[in-house]
């Protein structure tokens, strides 16, 4: 049950899957034996089977109509915006966002079924380990990085729109158009693309990863200068894409609250700022789902990405990091929290709409005046 170093050196015609028989190099090996390096006592404990198949169909299910709700509930508000103005304001952000949605969808999808091909050989095999042939492999790698990293930077692309829309609307609104908003999207998922490629042109490699169903960049045993450059510049591009969207996101809200404390101190307001008052509302609207989105985002993709940053950093610059079966139980829960990332952005796109809000505050109000109604008459009848 070993895996060959380098999938790239498989035949040219290779089957999806491979019955394990060749010697494996060290730190490559799963589901119970060590990788590099081996500890002093030559033992290292066994290490917990993968997840059922139905956990893995569940997460893809619910993934996928997720995003797909969330696209058709998007569709249907950019073509009911009442005014001209309105439609105007949000075409880029709408249009990030459905690109944001999309890419999260064929996240789940795409990565997804080749896992769930992996769990079927598994399961077929009675869960004698496999290894990945090298063709399947390293596009099963190339879609774990290209659909993990793409919604990062589209989501640094979002908070940078409305940062610029919410500080200098004049610039934003002669700057920003739909045309800009696709060439972004365009760019940061060639930059994506890029990263996720180059192994497919032999400038590092996928290599199987524990327990044997996905496969990834390696980050285990010594570490070739390829490898720990395309693994730091994930890692690093990631973590950047979240740090900016905190930043933009934070002056944004900065600029919304000394706004609205200047319309308090002002008072009333002229008939004539109505659309003022439109364009506060409809920029509170996008604030809250954008922060959410990338509050979320933070909380999914920071353990994969700084974990995958200190071993690297670590095992290529100072002495080799001694294995421990404990990471390859921390990388599979970083990896299952990052999927969980493109679960719940369409929620909160659903959720943090003004319509739904609307109705959970009239709701949480007309409760609040039945409560106080009902403790009124009871007092007056106590009296």
């Amino acid at each position: 049950q070993e895996i060959p170093q380098h999938p790239m050196m498989a035949s040219s015609t290779p089957p999806l899957l491979e019955p394990s028989s060749a010697p494996s190099p060290p730190g490559q090996q799963f589901p119970t034996q060590c990788p590099y390096p081996r500890p002093l006592n030559g033992s290292c404990g066994p290490l917990s089977g993968p997840p059922t198949m139905g956990v893995s169909c569940l997460t893809m299910a619910l993934g996928a109509l997720s995003n797909l709700a969330a696209l058709v509930i998007l569709a249907k508000s950019r073509s009911r915006s009442r005014s001209r103005f309105r439609r105007r304001a949000r075409t880029p952000f709408l249009l990030l966002t459905g690109a944001l949605l999309l890419t999260d969808l064929a996240g789940h999808v795409i990565p997804g079924a080749l896992a769930l091909r992996l769990h079927a050989e598994r399961l077929r095999d009675r869960g004698e380990a496999m290894k990945p042939a090298g063709l399947f492999c390293q596009l099963f790698g190339a879609c774990m990085v290209f659909f993990g990293l793409c919604p990062l930077l589209l989501g640094g692309a979002m908070a940078a729109e409305r940062c610029l829309g919410i500080t200098r609307p004049l610039l934003h609104s002669a700057a920003v158009t739909a045309t800009r908003a696709r060439l972004t999207v365009a760019l940061l998922s060639g930059v994506a693309l890029l990263l996720a490629v180059l192994p497919l042109v032999a400038v590092g490699r996928y290599t199987p990863q524990f327990p044997g169903t996905w496969c990834f960049l390696p980050v285990h045993g010594p570490l070739a200068a390829a490898d720990a450059a395309l693994l730091l510049a994930f890692s690093a591009l990631g973590l950047l894409a979240l740090t900016f969207s905190l930043l933009c996101n934070t002056t944004s809200g900065l600029v919304l609250l000394l706004r609205a404390r200047r319309s308090r101190g002002i008072g009333t307001r002229p008939h004539g700022c109505v659309s003022s008052s439109s364009s506060s509302s409809l920029d509170l609207e996008m604030m809250g789902q954008l922060g959410a989105i990338t509050t979320v985002s933070c909380v999914c993709w920071c353990p994969l990405l700084v974990s995958h940053t200190r071993r690297t950093y670590k095992n290529h610059t100072g002495p080799l990091v001694p294995y421990a079966p404990e990471f390859e139980q921390l990388v599979l829960l970083g990896l299952r929290m990052a999927s969980w990332n493109q679960v719940l952005d369409p929620w909160i796109y659903i959720l943090l709409r003004r319509t739904v809000v609307r109705r959970l505050c009239q709701r949480c109000s007309l409760r609040d005046l039945g409560t106080s109604y009902h403790s009124v008459k009871a007092e007056t009848l106590e009296q």
